[in-house]
C-alpha cells in the first residue's frame, strides 16, 4: 500500500509464532561497522563468501545484515543460536531451515531494496515477501509492461498518468511475493497469472494459467512502508493474522 507508512512497533518481551500467524518484519540494512562485523560472525562459511563476491563495501554489508538478521528472528523464534542455524535450498532456490531442537521450523522468506529489509515468518504454511523501492525518475517513459499478463496490462493502462509507476511497483511486489511463496521462482512466467485488481485493495491472486486451484490457496496483503516502497506478501490460505513490526539491535537473543 503506497501512502503514509503507519509505525511498526517494536517486538514485545513475549512474541508466540502460533497456527496461522505471519510475522512480518522490517529492518535497516545500513548499520555501523561494529553491528556488521558481529552478524559476519554468525553466518555460515558459504555466506561469508557469497558476501565477499560482492565488488563494492557497501553491498557486501548489506548482505551481511541481512543474512544475519534472518538469523537473529530465526534464533528468537527457535531458541537455536543464530550461527547454529542451518539452512537448505529447494529445487529453484528458495532457502529453508532444517530442523532444530524446537520442532519443525519455521517457515520464512526476506526480500531487500534500498537498504530496508523485510523478513515474513510462519509457523505452519508458506510465505513469501517483495519490497522494492518506488523511484520516481525510474521508467519515466514507459513502463515495462510486456513482463505482465494482458489484463493486468490493461488495467493499468487505463489509470492517469501520474498513478501508472504505483500501479506499477503494487503489481509487481504482488507478483514477485506471490512466486517466491510458490517457490517456482522465475520457473513460473510473470504473465502466467493475474494480481488485479491494482488500483485499490485488497490485493488479491484473480487467476493462474498452469495450476486451477492456486486462486483459492494464497492470500495477498499489501504492505504499508510509506510512498517510497511498495511491498506485498503472500500467505498460504485465507486465515492468516498479520502482525508486522520493527526489528532493533535490541531485540536480539
Amino acid at each position: 500500500m503506497i501512502g503514509s507508512a503507519a509505525p511498526w512497533p517494536r517486538a514485545p518481551a513475549r512474541l508466540v509464532l502460533g497456527s496461522g500467524d505471519v510475522h512480518v518484519w522490517r529492518a535497516a540494512l545500513d548499520v555501523d561497522e561494529s553491528r556488521v562485523h558481529g552478524l559476519r560472525h554468525t553466518l555460515a562459511e558459504d555466506e561469508r563468501n557469497r558476501a565477499d563476491r560482492f565488488r563494492f563495501e557497501r553491498d557486501r554489508a548489506r548482505f551481511t545484515v541481512a543474512r544475519g538478521l534472518l538469523r537473529e528472528i530465526l534464533s528468537f523464534y527457535t531458541g537455536v543460536a543464530p550461527a547454529d542455524l542451518r539452512f537448505g535450498r529447494g529445487e529453484y532456490g528458495k532457502p529453508f531451515m532444517r530442523p532444530g531442537c524446537r520442532g519443525e521450523p519455521p517457515h520464512f522468506n526476506l526480500s531487500h531494496s534500498n537498504g530496508t529489509v523485510l523478513f515474513a515468518v510462519a509457523s505452519d504454511r508458506e510465505v513469501g515477501v517483495d519490497v522494492e523501492h518506488v523511484r520516481p525518475d525510474l521508467f519515466a517513459a514507459e513502463l515495462p509492461l510486456q513482463y505482465f499478463s494482458p489484463c493486468e496490462v490493461a488495467e493499468i493502462s487505463t489509470l492517469a498518468r501520474p498513478l501508472r509507476r504505483a500501479a506499477f511497483f503494487r503489481c509487481w511486489t504482488r507478483k514477485e511475493a506471490y512466486l517466491k511463496a510458490r517457490g517456482d521462482g522465475l520457473s513460473v512466467p510473470l504473465d502466467q497469472f493475474d494480481v488485479v485488481p491494482l488500483s485499490s485493495p485488497p490485493a488479491v491472486l484473480l487467476g493462474t494459467r498452469d495450476h486451477s486451484r492456486e486462486v483459492s490457496r494464497w492470500s495477498v496483503r499489501d504492505l504499508d512502508l510509506g510512498p517510497e516502497f511498495a511491498a506485498a506478501v503472500v500467505v498460504e490460505g485465507e486465515s492468516a493474522r498479520l502482525d508486522c513490526r520493527t526489528w532493533s539491535p535490541d531485540d536480539r537473543c
